[in-house]
């Protein structure tokens, strides 16, 4: 049974940093690689980046280089490491894998950038 666990949400200044985790089990994330989405009330999930099967990381353009994406083998973790973040970036962050033809979301983990 897979199971995707996100955490390392919070409240942050704008300018701040914030650097989000998602481990696995069940699946192994250097074969099929993960992303990370991000949703706000009342909209769709959106994709934020996704890390290949090697670890390559490719970002949506907002991010506009203040996100870092890596992957951790033995520990089967992603991390999403968020620097300069804006008012916008709030909302609630997901990673998601597709394995053996399913997907499968973790619980969602809240980024909150205000003053």
């Amino acid at each position: 049974q897979v199971r995707l666990v996100a955490s390392g949400g919070g409240l942050v200044q704008p300018g701040g940093s914030l650097r989000l985790s998602c481990a696995g089990s069940g699946s192994i994330f250097h074969i099929s690689g993960m992303g990370w989405y991000r949703q706000t009330t009342g909209d769709e999930r959106e994709l934020v980046a996704t890390i290949g099967p090697g670890g390559t990381p490719n970002y949506a353009d907002f991010v506009q280089g203040r996100f870092t994406g890596s992957l951790n083998y033995p520990r089967n973790t992603v991390y999403l490491q968020m620097n300069n973040l804006q008012p916008d970036d709030t909302a609630i962050y997901y990673c998601k894998q597709r394995w053996k033809g399913n997907d499968y979301w973790s619980q969602g983990t809240q980024v909150t950038v205000s003053s």
